[in-house]
């Protein structure tokens, strides 16, 4: 039961019933797939085993995604910051795109679904690089749903390469510091061409950004639950997009 006061981002879901208005959906849902290992150590299984079963999770949000009629997903897989844990599941972690592209990538075709990168690849093994890059290659003329895949991705070093990109215009002379706008930094972010998200869901309880579209998700409506990511169904991604539309987006206006 719902305690009185309990706050929102706290409420058991509500069931798939739920009726959302098809005029009103997120353009673009970014997720902070968290809660893997600890999914697993509840279960007294290995923290590697909650990784694998989230790729079950992925094909769910993107069928989920597809069916709801949402432009963009965009999926926290792998942030600048994972590297710092345990070789054996960094390893893990990286065998994952190739794992989940091998068995999925002629599916995500048929259904016309375009995979994208949004990250850096100076630390990515090769085999990664190469499942990533052979995929947005077949999939790049699709035109239904942009599955967008942050890895090796950190949101402040995103806007300092930007800032950094922006810098050698002036230096060249091909603009001027006057003419510097919040778009000269937007062109040159990973996620340039994509509108931004206008929904941000984050799985496994915790309630921060983790370093995740720092710049984009300044007007993102946010949406965290409890559940963790290898139990996160299509129910939930309702949820989160009837939330959304039960909001009034204001931009700092008053209406």
């Amino acid at each position: 039961m719902i305690k009185l006061f309990q706050p929102w981002w706290k409420k058991k879901q509500r069931p798939a019933s739920v009726v959302l208005a098809p005029d009103n959906i997120p353009k673009h849902v970014a997720i902070i797939m968290d809660g893997n290992g600890r999914w697993a150590r509840r279960l007294g299984l290995p923290r590697i085993v909650g990784h694998r079963t989230g790729m079950k999770a992925v094909k769910r949000a993107t069928i989920a995604a597809d069916e709801l009629g949402i432009s963009v997903l965009t999926l926290y897989a792998f942030s600048t910051e994972n590297w710092k844990r345990p070789k054996d599941e960094v390893d893990f972690l990286m065998s994952l795109p190739q794992e989940f592209l091998a068995i999925e990538l002629d599916e995500l075709i048929e259904k016309n679904v375009r995979v994208r990168m949004m990250g850096y690849t100076d630390m990515l093994p090769p085999h990664t690089i190469a499942a990533m890059e052979e995929a947005t290659e077949r999939t790049k003329h699709n035109t239904g749903l942009i599955l967008n895949f942050a890895l090796n991705y950190g949101g402040r070093r995103e806007i300092a390469e930007s800032v950094k990109a922006v810098a050698r215009l002036v230096q060249n002379g091909e603009l001027s510091v006057e003419d510097i706008t919040p778009d000269s930094i937007d062109s040159h972010l990973l996620s340039a061409g994509l509108p931004e998200p206008d929904l941000l869901i984050r799985t496994g309880g915790e309630l921060r950004l983790s370093n995740f579209m720092l710049w984009q998700t300044a007007y993102s409506e946010l949406w965290f639950t409890d559940v963790y990511w290898p139990e996160f169904k299509q129910e939930h991604l309702i949820e989160a997009v009837a939330e959304y539309q039960r909001r009034t987006r204001r931009y700092g206006g008053l209406s």
